[in-house]
């Protein structure tokens, strides 16, 4: 400990001669959300439909020993997992996420069917998200949910996220937190389709069907997301970039923009200042793409860190909901949690030792060299130790310390399953 905080203060003194006070951005760290994905802790499989198949393009790979197998396993998981990450944070948890004894339907959902839910996250001061799951479902067997040309098909799941919206207002309201209720639709075509236009059309009608309900927007907020193509979808995907920001930007709903769904070269950092131009708020999928869509555990590599930078830069971390979207079945899947989450709040802690003030000025007047100097002498600077003070600080373990109390709850409880 005491080399821990000598450390820090060497490194306090080195970004005090660039004019960043590491105490004041330690500060506001604590006040950044990050939202874990409930579906990392049992690839996926939800409580609503046992030995449901997952469809919709999405595969989870490996098995890995110990996945939760019902609510207070995964809960139990989940407590582990926010032990190791410094902060309080937020859970995302997906409709097929009900914990009830209850036979009901998506289309039957209720507030009540997450109340065990709400009551442990009040208890831990966490708030929680949610996420309408418009997949692994017959319903959805056709490749088309809320697009379908069958009347009977997009009632279903008109009324399914219309339920969706009003779960998350209940959340937002319960924990005095607002709650993103995110909608992400698989809907597509394998091969390609001769009318392009009438399941956008559709899908349309579809969304302003949902949202025609008035809900507390205090506690709720809207996010469409946007996806390039998918397992089944190769072809066409009817909820594309440009019809999601569109319909977003006309009806006052949130973007998600997820960083496995765009095409390989391109990257959600340099998207978030020009969709941020024309929504109110944003909410990130935070993943790792590798070759496609392949939603791997977020490392702390060049892009997490521009799209940390491109939060903190312009000042639109306020406006922006941090959500991580990643579901690894081939490693323990607490390390999983811990690994992206730390990872991301780390890129956060990156970019805020910035002195962005001391580059926007060299920008504007030219200085590209002395810029560019800058940002390459930041590279080096001793971030790593102001990492190290502010978990030992926050009470979660320093470095790779914490892999320890992984292997332990693995050994104790996962293993035992």
């Amino acid at each position: 400990m005491e080399n821990i905080i000598k450390a820090y203060e060497l490194a306090r003194e080195s970004y005090q001669t660039l004019g960043v006070n590491t105490d004041a951005v330690l500060e506001k760290l604590k006040q950044i959300k990050i939202s874990l994905q409930c579906w990392q802790g049992d690839d996926i499989s939800g409580f609503l439909f046992k030995g449901q198949a997952l469809s919709g393009g999405i595969q989870v790979t490996g098995n890995y020993p110990g996945a939760a197998r019902n609510a207070e396993e995964l809960r139990a998981d989940l407590d582990m997992a926010f032990s190791l990450i410094p902060g309080k944070h937020k859970l995302s948890l997906h409709a097929i996420y009900a914990d009830t004894d209850e036979k009901a339907d998506l289309d039957e959902l209720e507030p009540r069917h997450f109340a065990s839910w709400v009551q442990w996250a009040k208890e831990r001061g966490l708030g929680l998200d949610f996420n309408p799951t418009c997949f692994s479902h017959p319903m959805a067997a056709s490749g088309f949910t809320i697009s379908s040309a069958d009347k009977k098909v997009q009632d279903f799941w008109v009324e399914h996220c219309r339920r969706s919206r009003i779960i998350g207002e209940y959340f937002g309201r319960e924990l005095g937190q607002k709650a993103v209720t995110n909608f992400w639709f698989p809907d597509g075509y394998k091969d390609i389709p001769v009318d392009r236009e009438a399941p956008r059309r559709r899908m349309k009608e579809g969304l302003d069907r949902v949202f025609a309900g008035e809900i507390d927007e205090e506690h709720n907020l809207n996010a469409i997301e946007s996806k390039v193509f998918g397992i089944g979808a190769e072809s066409y995907t009817v909820g594309s970039g440009e019809f999601c920001l569109g319909y977003a930007a006309k009806n006052g709903k949130a973007v998600c923009l997820d960083a496995g769904h765009f095409h390989p070269t391109e990257v959600i950092s340099d998207k978030i200042p020009t969709v941020l131009m024309f929504t109110d708020e944003l909410l990130l999928h935070v993943s790792r793409p590798v070759r496609w869509d392949s939603d791997h555990v977020v490392i702390f590599d060049d892009e997490l860190l521009a799209i940390a930078q491109s939060l903190t830069r312009t000042g639109l971390l306020g406006r922006t909901h941090i959500g991580l979207d990643f579901f690894d079945a081939s490693i323990n899947r607490i390390a999983a949690w811990a690994i992206g989450a730390r990872n991301m709040v780390k890129a956060l802690l990156r970019a805020m030792l910035e002195p962005t003030g001391t580059l926007k000025k060299m920008e504007l007047e030219g200085d590209y060299t002395g810029r560019l100097a800058l940002t390459e002498e930041l590279k080096t600077y001793p971030f790593g130790a102001v990492w190290d003070y502010y978990c030992m600080t926050m009470g979660v373990p320093v470095r790779e310390t914490w892999l320890g109390a992984v292997k332990k709850y693995e050994t104790d409880v996962l293993l035992k399953r």
